[in-house]
């Protein structure tokens, strides 16, 4: 059979990666200039001059696509470190809009006020984020979403919910439109329509299957598989296509899909991508810990993360001050806010920690979808 687009592009990459190997692809300890970096430093990409002026233009053509017009006033409501990157995007708008405004992710009372001042008519934020400023329209302020004459949502940073995205059209009486952002630069490479996946630039994400290296046939429309992104603008990552930790389908037209779930050593979590191997490591610092579990819901419109931990003694099970180590760690890895609880029984043998996403986005470990590759396509 011949190879499709997405085929030869993955076939011409000199490399598959994960994002632990983004440092020794990249080399940030010795670079200079500008360096893109997450939060705990997971992801640490060196920026060039001209890496950002190709990644501006990048996230300007995805908003044009996504249907931000020139007279359009944009408030962007996105975290400004680490995924998604909010001034990123807030800076390419302010090229392609009348006017941008940045307020960051936090304070929906000063989110409306912020609308209302501007007269803005776009807003820029993740689904939950969108879902949880109209339950408090609602709730709340008591005010009717529609008074803030919002033309277009442009949601970004989650896995997608079709069903939202209706609610939140109908609810403020806009347009809504999903944005796919690159884990790996923050920088918005696609848009969905009609389900699929319009990438900005030509064959620059494609679908790899995920025990192995090889592409996903786009024929076959039933399995999952990984999303890679090739940055062939970028100058030290122009020979390498990175796994982003989303799977995908292809559709009938050979299109990849909108991403269904995420698998790997890290779990999306409020926009953010949390490192499981960096939250093992720095559990194990602390003694006394035996097993822990993280779980991930969502009861309402915003993700709630829980981390219960289980002690070998009795002396720790109550202990107010290996409570607040645990915390502290926490709060050292991550800008996500994590409850934390204690197993009242004591657990002098160790296990092996769970994950448990209760919202049916993240399938675990790689190896472990390729196993139970039947009941993730059913799901």
């Amino acid at each position: 059979m011949m190879n499709t687009p997405a085929q030869e592009h993955i076939s011409a990459v000199e490399k598959i990666i994960g994002r632990a190997e983004l440092a020794a692809a990249s080399s940030p300890a010795t670079a200079t200039g500008w360096i893109h970096c997450s939060p705990t430093a997971d992801i640490t990409v060196p920026m060039s001059a001209s890496d950002r002026g190709t990644a501006a233009k990048l996230t300007r053509d995805t908003l044009v696509a996504a249907g931000v017009r020139s007279d359009d006033r944009v408030v962007v409501a996105l975290n400004n470190d680490g995924e998604p990157a909010g001034a990123l995007i807030a800076g390419a708008a302010a090229d392609v809009a009348a006017a941008v405004v940045n307020t960051g992710a936090r304070g929906r009372m000063r989110l409306v006020k912020v609308i209302e001042t501007v007269r803005a008519n776009v807003l820029v934020i993740t689904p939950t984020g969108a879902a949880d400023l109209l339950a408090r329209l609602h709730m709340e302020f008591l005010a009717d979403p529609l008074d803030l004459e919002l033309r277009l949502l442009v949601l970004t940073g989650e896995i997608a919910d079709a069903k939202t995205a209706r609610h939140l059209a109908t609810e403020f009486g806009a347009d809504v439109v999903n944005v796919f952002t690159d884990p790996v630069t923050s920088v918005p490479v696609a848009h969905h329509s009609n389900g699929s996946l319009v990438p900005t630039a030509p064959t620059q994400l494609t679908l790899v299957q995920l025990d192995s290296e090889k592409p996903l046939d786009p024929a076959d429309t039933a399995t999952l598989g990984e999303v890679v992104v090739r940055h062939e603008w970028h100058e030290k990552l122009s020979g390498v296509a990175v796994r982003t930790g989303y799977l995908a389908r292809y559709g009938e037209d050979g299109r990849i899909q909108a991403p269904e779930h995420t698998a790997g050593d890290h779990i999306l979590v409020r926009g953010r991508w949390l490192s499981i191997p960096n939250l093992t490591a720095a559990l194990r610092r602390i003694d006394g810990i035996t097993q822990w579990r993280l779980e991930v819901s969502r009861r309402g419109t915003l993700d709630a993360t829980t981390l219960t931990v289980s002690f070998n003694r009795d002396s720790l099970v109550g202990n107010p001050m290996w409570r607040g180590r645990v915390e502290q760690a926490l709060s050292a890895l991550t800008p996500v806010s994590i409850a934390v609880t204690v197993d009242p029984t004591v657990r002098e043998e160790p296990a092996a920690p769970v994950i448990a996403d209760h919202r049916g986005h993240h399938l675990g470990e790689r190896a472990t979808v390729t196993t139970n590759s039947a009941q993730s396509h059913a799901g």
